[in-house]
């Protein structure tokens, strides 16, 4: 593995890892800026909310920004949208709080557009999976670290000073990416400009693809799958009995299986197994532990639950670098990040859709354990599709 590769790597890694930490501080925060600001605690869910709504239209029009200024340097403006979006939380009205959903999330939704065309331009094609699923083991890492350090510090300094804390890290990321930019902005297109119609020249290009549509179904399921599990799990097992301490522990443990999941699962693309026989293995296993999910009872023994809680996060949360890969490999000559932000775009959308339908389905039948079903289904018909595919 030569040096401008690992470079490529190790600075993709941070970004993402500084973006996950950014993105998870409102959450692990919202206790205490709901105490303080006296909102009431609706306001975080259509925070988060308007997070996916912008984050689904930012990664539908970077493509163009990527081409004209190159990834790195649009990895740069992640950031810093980033980091001004937290600061604009920390204003105290509401209508700043809105602007921090709008500026932040759309800094955080270009971010692996941005990083998956600069890691897709210097990997190659064999080590591909296993790079990308590196990459992706920042956003784990940044939620364990969010959720590990965030509070107490809170406690500590205010949670307005957290917040300032992480934006500056940010911010000083962004000037050490600095220097790499004569090393991985070279193939810029100056004459691109963003046009309305970008929109739906990102949507047709994945559609239009077999391979790609077919990864962009499979982003959709795996991606609502993933939203439910990370916003109904903890409060899932408080009702079948664990107290909120047990339940973030097997969450916990859950999240930190992910990290080591999404390299192997890059490891047996890039060296054993032809990739879309790994995504047929994630998306079968995902409706397997969405199954067990929907099982779970008081009667369960621990080791069980924690079974098909890892389970879960070597499919729901371990799929990212996978599919990022493949659709690099699939994607033209310089649109690595356009369709890379096509096809999270309809990641965006299952994110979107899953929690409501499963909202819905708990609001009319009282049942937790019917929505994980539900919400499984999608991914098991994407490791049937897959299953009839022929080998590229």
């Amino acid at each position: 593995m030569n040096r401008i590769l690992l470079i490529a790597l190790g600075s993709s890694f941070l970004q993402q890892t500084f973006v996950s930490i950014g993105k998870v501080l409102p959450a692990v925060l919202a206790p205490m800026i709901i105490a303080e600001l006296a909102y009431d605690p609706s306001w975080i869910g259509i925070y988060f909310g308007l997070t996916s709504v912008f984050a689904l239209v930012a990664q539908m029009g970077c493509g163009s920004f990527i081409m004209r200024h190159g990834p790195l340097r649009m990895s740069q403006v992640a950031l810093v949208m980033l980091a001004f979006g937290m600061v604009f939380m920390t204003a105290g009205w509401k209508i700043a709080f809105l602007l921090s959903a709008l500026i932040g999330g759309s800094g955080a939704a270009i971010s692996t557009p941005t990083s998956s065309q600069l890691l897709g331009k210097m990997s190659p094609p064999r080590l591909a999976p296993l790079m990308f699923s590196i990459r992706q083991t920042g956003v784990p890492m940044g939620l364990l670290l969010g959720g590990a350090f965030g509070p107490t510090l809170a406690q500590g300094w205010g949670w307005r000073e957290t917040v300032y804390a992480s934006a500056g890290a940010c911010l000083i990321f962004v000037l050490m990416l600095q220097p790499l930019r004569p090393w991985f902005d070279t193939d810029l297109v100056p004459g691109r400009r963003f046009r309305f119609s970008d929109f739906g020249s990102t949507l047709k290009s994945v559609i239009a693809n077999p391979g790609l549509r077919n990864l962009s179904f499979a982003c959709f399921a795996f991606n609502g799958m993933q939203q439910v599990m990370t916003s109904y799990f903890v409060i899932y097992l408080t009702t079948i009995g664990y107290d909120l301490v047990a339940a973030g522990y097997v969450f916990s443990t859950a999240m930190a299986v992910a990290i080591p999941g999404r390299i192997i699962w890059g490891w047996l693309g890039s060296y054993h197994v032809q990739p879309r026989r790994v995504l047929t293995g994630i998306a079968l296993g995902l409706g397997a532990g969405s199954l067990g999910l929907s099982l779970f009872s008081a009667q369960w023994p621990v080791a069980a639950i924690i079974a098909v809680s890892i389970l879960l996060s070597l499919t729901a949360l371990s799929w990212h670098g996978i599919v990022l890969s493949e659709s690099a490999r699939m994607a033209p000559a310089g649109m690595t990040g356009s369709v890379a932000g096509g096809v999270l775009s309809f990641g965006q959308m299952g994110a979107l859709l899953g929690p409501l339908v499963y909202a819905g389905l708990l609001r009319s039948t009282g049942s937790y354990g019917i929505g994980f079903l539900a919400c499984g289904v999608p991914s098991l018909l994407v490791g049937i599709n897959l299953l009839r595919l022929r080998e590229d």
